[in-house]
């Protein structure tokens, strides 16, 4: 997650589809896709329209709820993941993510932004490679 610290919002109302939404997700280890989650809620039996399932993805998303990561195709995935700030280390194969803090990267960042005069600044780093399961599975 990034982005600087911002006030509360008013509570939201929690729904039906968005509290279900979010306990599939804290049952799932990576990041998925809105198609995923949809058909994963379908199987269990919970009638949920796609376009629902992308707002209340959305909404999770603007509570600060849940992490969303861009594919190179622009394709978007979520995860319900920590509160802290934090980055990814996200496995191509697979899909096992790791949230991991890097003190280096927030002061090059920090830096960077302050060296071209830029303030407000948020910045999202996503490290992507292949786990050591995969790699040993590949061998």
């Amino acid at each position: 997650m990034s982005g600087p610290e911002t006030t509360e919002a008013p509570a939201r109302r929690q729904t039906r589809q968005r509290t279900a939404v979010l306990a599939l997700l804290e049952q799932q280890d990576g990041f998925r896709s809105a198609q995923d989650l949809h058909a994963l809620l379908r199987e269990r039996g919970d009638a949920v329209g796609l376009a629902t399932v992308y707002r209340a993805l959305q909404a999770l998303v603007d509570d600060g709820l849940l992490d969303v990561l861009r594919n190179d195709d622009g394709e978007a995935s979520y995860r319900r993941c920590s509160p802290v700030h934090h980055h990814h280390l996200v496995c191509r194969s697979c899909g096992t993510t790791v949230e991991v803090a890097d003190a280096p990267v927030e002061r090059w960042a920090a830096r960077v932004a302050a060296e071209h005069g830029f303030t407000d600044v948020s910045h999202q780093v996503e490290v992507f490679g292949t786990c050591a399961a995969c790699h040993a599975a590949q061998r």
